[in-house]
């Protein structure tokens, strides 16, 4: 991301040392970077249009409404709806080292309209099909997706090119909707209250957590349970979580892996690769390294060292 920001650095001009702010504008956006060289506690921002914020460098503790404050760091991000106050806390900046941040403003009938087309595409009849950017603030994290699209954006608002709008559009339109994928999918994954319980991804979702070690669990047997003929249970579960259920389960299989290892030093990796419901230890080693970069081998020697 600095080398993204080079360009960005020659375009901008510094007339204050907290939230020093430069705008790039495009045809239904305005992409806003924001770089605090110094100290500060309660800085409040405020918008009149839906922000997606992402942090580039450094530290902030956020402060939002329906939001308990929180340490914001870079390759996250933060959804704010129009008119609602952000405070800020920059425990950390400092003139060699600011605090940097973008806030993408976009056009409120934009989001509208690509979460009304995401909502078409993700509605099993009435189920799951109300989801929006703009009602309550959202802090998102772990969305390397994201983070690449926001670092191509970076690029292409702070290039001059003819073709700047065109590639901003599809662009902007992909981040909405892998921003509603992340939202739909923390909240049907941490579905405290039961609110999808009744749903069939819900269903789904539940019935994968309480068999995640079954062997049987496949997306025919899955999709039977969503009373939907596998292949349409295949797109609706991918669309409205942005994961295809085989990669969800072999995500959480791999968190179990990981609890195993971390708490029983002596099982060996075959009887790992079992416990946590996969059928071959070639694959679960595959699966593993995919996830954690490491083969399960090492990242025991890690976490037992």
């Amino acid at each position: 991301m600095s080398n993204l920001l080079d360009k960005h650095k020659s375009n901008r001009k510094l007339t204050t040392l907290v939230e020093n702010r430069t705008t790039y504008n495009a045809a239904y956006s305005e992409l806003n970077i924001y770089e605090t060289h110094a100290i500060a506690e309660k800085v409040v921002l405020k918008f009149d249009f839906p922000i997606i914020a992402s942090m580039l460098t450094g530290k902030k503790i956020m402060h939002l409404k329906g939001l308990p404050s929180f340490d914001f760091f870079p390759g996250e991000s933060v959804v704010v709806p129009t008119n609602q106050e952000m405070v800020i806390d920059f425990p950390i900046a400092t003139k060699e080292n600011p605090t940097q941040c973008l806030a993408l403003a976009i056009d409120p009938n934009k989001i509208h309209e690509i979460a009304n087309n995401f909502n078409e595409q993700v509605a099993i009849e009435r189920e799951n099909n109300d989801w929006s950017l703009d009602t309550i603030s959202s802090h998102l994290t772990n969305q390397v997706e994201v983070n690449h699209l926001i670092e191509r954006l970076v690029y292409t608002f702070t290039k001059n090119e003819k073709s700047k709008d065109v590639l901003l559009d599809l662009m902007i339109k992909e981040l909405i909707v892998r921003l509603l994928q992340t939202k739909a999918k923390y909240s049907i994954l941490n579905d405290k209250q039961g609110v999808f319980s009744d749903t069939r991804i819900g269903t789904v979702i539940k019935y994968i957590k309480e068999h995640l070690t079954d062997k049987n669990i496949n997306v025919d047997s899955l999709a039977e349970k969503a009373y939907m003929s596998t292949s349409h249970f295949h797109k609706k579960f991918k669309n409205t979580l942005g994961i295809s259920p085989i990669d969800y389960i072999n995500t959480e299989r791999i968190k179990f892996a990981k609890k195993l290892i971390s708490e029983n030093r002596n099982l060996r990796v075959s009887d790992i690769a079992f416990k946590s419901g996969f059928n071959s230890v070639s694959y679960f080693n595959r699966q593993f390294k995919k996830h954690e970069l490491i083969i399960p081998s090492k990242y025991r020697k890690v976490v037992n060292q």
